[in-house]
């Protein structure tokens, strides 16, 4: 079960962006984030998450290996929560190939949540995996 008490905030920006979010956007997004965490601590090549804003929005960066590509968090215009991936990769359009029911895709960029969704980890696990080891 994922914990998002258990990965404290490093960069006090980071901890704000999550505090500005809707409160019914950020028990979800703090999920994926602790997902995020979760799956990089468990999975060998991955090294140390690097956890930083760009373009606003909290990113997820492997520096340590390059062995990843960069995972975002936010608010899609549209309302709701949303993961994003690096829209030049193929990360995106494997896990809909995989999964092309049952999730609210972004072309091949995001995947959007409404709030009090139920999350299912398991699949966005192997998103997540994907995202952190692209480069291996």
């Amino acid at each position: 079960m994922v914990n998002p008490d258990k990965w404290p905030f490093d960069d006090p920006k980071v901890a704000s962006v999550f505090d500005n979010f809707p409160n019914t956007d950020r028990k979800g997004l703090l999920k994926l984030r602790a997902l995020i965490f979760e799956i990089a601590a468990q999975t060998q090549g991955v090294g140390q998450l690097h956890e930083t804003l760009k373009w606003g929005q909290p990113a997820y960066l492997t520096p340590v290996t390059k062995s990843g590509s960069t995972i975002r968090l936010g608010l899609p215009k549209t309302g709701g929560f949303a993961i994003y991936t690096n829209c030049q990769t193929t990360i995106l359009s494997e896990f809909q190939h995989m999964f092309p029911d049952g999730f609210k895709y972004e072309n091949n960029r995001a995947i959007h949540f409404n709030p009090g969704d139920k999350l299912p980890l398991d699949k966005l696990e192997l998103l997540i995996r994907r995202a952190l080891t692209y480069h291996l």
